[in-house]
């Protein structure tokens, strides 16, 4: 337990001496009490993607005993677009375990993630958190497996132009100051979304730099250690509310967007996962990826046409899929290959001491680390609904499992060379296609949908809702119609910077 304890950013953790998992409605009132807290933020995710916010200043100990204990009530019909106003109440309950010192607030503010509950008290059946918990609890009562995952979430930070130490368009991968303009905002997300619980494995700058007019547009990346999936989504939530408060308080923009203007590399969110067992990566198995990770990706695989309706959610997702981006078109896998769907990144799958070859008085031992395995979905982008996508995995790797083919069907898509290579064309055009537009995204997911609605655990109100929402787009045909047109894709990009 001390280890948990020790070195946490979270100020919360460090004071109750407690994992953020651990932590109860008695440890929230006490902090607050022992701390001057004066304010407590309930903060939910509504069908825009975004965090929102509801204020409530401590009158005392009583109120505040009700306010964690009963929620509050909201207006589902501004929430969700597809509840009707007549009957639109909904309750929000705060989980504990979210809890977080607001680093922005100068009033000190306690803030906590809530989830949906209906009139009579039971989880609200189509809040996409709610759909990830059932999605994972159907998966470990059928399985006997747990699922965790992690996200790369990528972004441009755009700011004035500075001709100094100018950086190489489209070469900014781990740039450092002062070619890279933005490390010090960087590292200071860093701090403050690990004081928020967000369990980071670091942040770099990533391959997109370029200018345009005035203005420099500078890539990064900040990167998560895998979690029960839950705790992976609620991250990210806030890791993006960090990010775009972190750029405004500092007067630059920030954007999510999957594509900025054509010719440069878009930003993904790719999605890394692995499943355990016994606190055992099953992805591994005597030094090799297992039969049981090869299920999980022709899972991923089967249903990738119709995950996209979860990841990709915006007309410019698609002008980011296209050839030579470092972004995928082709249904495949492979390892260590950048330019397929899944990709089996370097595991330390091998018994190495590799430290003890750049540090020869280290001790000569080996240490397993197979744990690090994951497996990595590289379709998604900023727009995702980060809820829906990480259930719609758990979903696609559950039917992976359940699959009578699944290692032949993984076998037959394994490539093993870039398939964006002209000597490839052989293979790249014998492989499925992902889908080109929002509107062909949400033929798949119809297509697709009794595998999402098996077990009760997507409901019909919300497919059918997505399904609209996408083909509302009217964008089946727009990036053929406006491809080599910059002004036009510009317009388009303008349009959704924010949407994602």
């Amino acid at each position: 337990m001390e280890s948990k304890i020790k070195m946490n950013p979270n100020p919360l953790v460090q004071y109750i001496k407690k994992p953020q998992n651990d932590f109860t409605k008695a440890d929230i009132i006490k902090y607050i009490e022992d701390n001057n807290i004066k304010m407590v933020n309930f903060r939910y995710v509504a069908s825009d993607r975004r965090l929102k916010t509801l204020n409530f200043i401590i009158n005392n100990k009583s109120h505040l005993e009700t306010l964690l204990s009963a929620g509050e009530r909201v207006d589902g019909s501004n929430v969700f677009p597809y509840i009707e106003a007549g009957s639109s109440d909904l309750y929000i309950i705060p989980r504990f375990k979210t809890a977080y010192l607001n680093p922005f607030m100068e009033i000190p503010t306690i803030d906590m993630l809530c989830s949906f509950y209906d009139k009579n008290g039971r989880p609200f059946i189509d809040s996409p958190e709610n759909i990830l918990r059932k999605a994972h609890k159907t998966f470990k009562e059928h399985t006997g497996f747990s699922f965790e995952a992690m996200g790369e979430l990528e972004f441009y930070v755009i700011h004035e132009k500075n001709p100094l130490f100018p950086a190489i368009d489209q070469k900014g991968y781990h740039e450092s100051i002062p070619f890279a303009k933005c490390e010090d905002f960087r590292d200071k997300a860093l701090q403050l979304i690990s004081q928020c619980g967000g369990l980071i494995k670091y942040g770099h700058s990533e391959v997109g730099n370029f200018t345009q007019g005035n203005l420099d547009y500078e890539q990064n990346e900040i990167e998560f250690i895998p979690t029960n999936i839950e705790d992976a989504a609620d991250q990210l939530v806030i890791a993006k509310w960090i990010l775009r408060t972190l750029a405004y308080k500092n007067n630059v923009n920030l954007t999510f967007a999957p594509k900025i203007t054509a010719g440069k590399a878009g930003s993904g969110l790719h999605i890394h996962t692995r499943i355990v067992k016994n606190n055992k990566n099953v992805f591994v198995e005597n030094g090799k990826l297992s039969d049981i990770a090869k299920k999980v990706i022709a899972g991923y695989l089967n249903l990738a046409p119709s995950l996209t309706a979860f990841g990709n959610s915006i007309p410019t997702s698609y002008f980011r899929l296209v050839p030579h981006q470092e972004a995928p078109t082709n249904i495949c896998w492979g390892d260590r290959n950048r330019s397929v769907l899944v990709r089996v990144p370097l595991g330390w799958i091998n018994k190495m001491n590799m430290v003890k070859n750049a540090n020869p008085l280290e001790k000569d031992e080996t240490k397993d680390f197979s744990y690090k395995q994951t497996v990595e979905l590289r379709s998604p982008d900023g727009s995702a609904d980060i809820y829906l996508l990480l259930a719609g995995l758990v979903v696609a790797a559950h039917y992976g499992l359940e699959m009578k083919n699944a290692l032949e069907y993984a076998e037959k898509n394994y490539v093993s060379v870039n398939i964006f290579d002209k000597k490839y064309i052989n293979i790249n055009e014998k492989l499925d296609k992902l889908p080109d537009s929002c509107s062909e995204s949400a033929d798949y997911l119809k297509k697709q949908s009794e595998i999402y609605k098996k077990f009760d655990v997507f409901p019909q109100r919300i497919l059918d809702a997505i399904f609209r929402q996408l083909k509302s787009f009217n964008d089946k045909t727009i990036r053929k119609n406006i491809e080599g047109n910059n002004k036009k894709i510009i317009e388009l990009v303008d349009k959704y910077i924010h949407y994602a």
